[in-house]
């Protein structure tokens, strides 16, 4: 099963910034240009196919990723932007031998949430990753 800390690692081997501080759950103490992974509720039940999880092919996993930059809006949306337009462009790659076939973004654009309480810019983008159960790439 792909698990927060699987995409996280995921999101720190892409290189996309200058950070090395990547969390899943609570960002203690808010470093700046930090990347939080949080689990996404959506609904209410798991999308099982007809006739059980053994007929079941693809899987989900919906996360929120929070993008806590800098005092900087412009720098803060930019990097946002660039992991955002790199999930439009994924499609069958792996996560940690997990085959991962697309991400769906929920969200049009990088959710822009304000400052935290030290004036630091955060962004955030919600998605889906559909993955295939016991294929390993």
């Amino acid at each position: 099963m792909l698990q927060l800390a699987d995409i996280r690692d995921w999101l720190k081997s892409l290189n996309y910034t200058d950070s090395d501080n990547y969390y899943i759950g609570k960002l203690d103490n808010k470093k700046d240009k930090s990347i939080g992974v949080y689990q996404l509720k959506l609904g209410n039940h798991a999308n099982i196919a007809i006739g059980g999880i053994d007929n079941t092919k693809i899987l989900e996993k919906s996360v929120s990723v929070l993008i806590h930059w800098n005092m900087n809006a412009k720098e803060t949306e930019r990097v946002a932007l660039n992991i955002y337009n790199d999930f439009l462009s994924k499609t069958n790659f792996g996560i940690n031998d997990i085959k991962v076939n697309y991400i769906q973004l929920l969200v049009p654009e990088p959710i822009d949430v304000g400052t935290d309480d030290k004036n630091v810019y955060e962004r955030v983008i919600q998605a889906t990753f559909y993955y295939e159960k016991g294929v390993e790439v």
